[in-house]
């Protein structure tokens, strides 16, 4: 992956430093809130190596997130294919992100989710993107709201990795942002 920046971060593949981080956020009980379940520090070098191999072969996916003024990294934002959202195609990208609490509220998903929003549309040429959250989770589908994604509920989705032991967890609420909608840089662009 070669680095993308915006104003406040660098978004890169995942690097050996980074690995305390990633642990924290795969275990932490804020950040995890709406997950049925908590990483481990060895699951979470597995699912870190796995994040950095896909983005290695692809060149894109959940990166990390590094603050350009410290070097701290914060989390992870991106795009990743294969989405769960029921009907999608294989192709089909969702944007995800996952960060620190101590960043949370100060508008990084925002900025980051802007750049990788046109990377799919520009770049990769993408039609649409998705987002899925847990229904309840209004931090993250009010970022969705701010991108300007559109709440497509007929492909809402009870998500089979969440057994039933955690039924307050299962059923997800979908969002698409279509290329048409965009609002971001170039979001006009004819294609050719």
């Amino acid at each position: 992956m070669t680095p993308m920046r915006t104003e406040r971060l660098i978004l890169r593949n995942w690097e050996e430093r980074d690995r305390a981080l990633f642990h924290r956020i795969n275990s932490d009980e804020l950040v995890m809130e709406f997950f049925p379940f908590r990483r481990t520090r060895a699951e979470s070098d597995a699912f870190m190596d796995r994040l950095a191999g896909r983005i290695a072969e692809v060149g894109y996916g959940f990166a990390a997130a590094e603050i350009v003024e410290t070097g701290e990294t914060i989390g992870f934002i991106g795009v990743l294919d294969n989405t769960p959202v029921p009907g999608a195609a294989k192709a089909d990208l969702e944007i995800g992100w996952r960060l620190a609490p101590e960043y949370w509220g100060m508008g990084y998903v925002t900025e980051v989710a802007g750049k990788w929003l046109e990377f799919a549309f520009n770049d990769l040429d993408r039609s649409h993107v998705w987002s899925f959250a847990v229904a309840v989770n209004r931090r993250s589908t009010a970022v969705m709201d701010r991108l300007g994604m559109e709440r497509v509920p007929e492909r809402d989705f009870d998500h089979p990795k969440v057994p039933d032991t955690h039924p307050h967890l299962q059923h997800h609420v979908v969002y698409r942002l279509m290329r048409e909608n965009w609002r971001g840089p170039n979001a006009s662009k004819s294609r050719t």
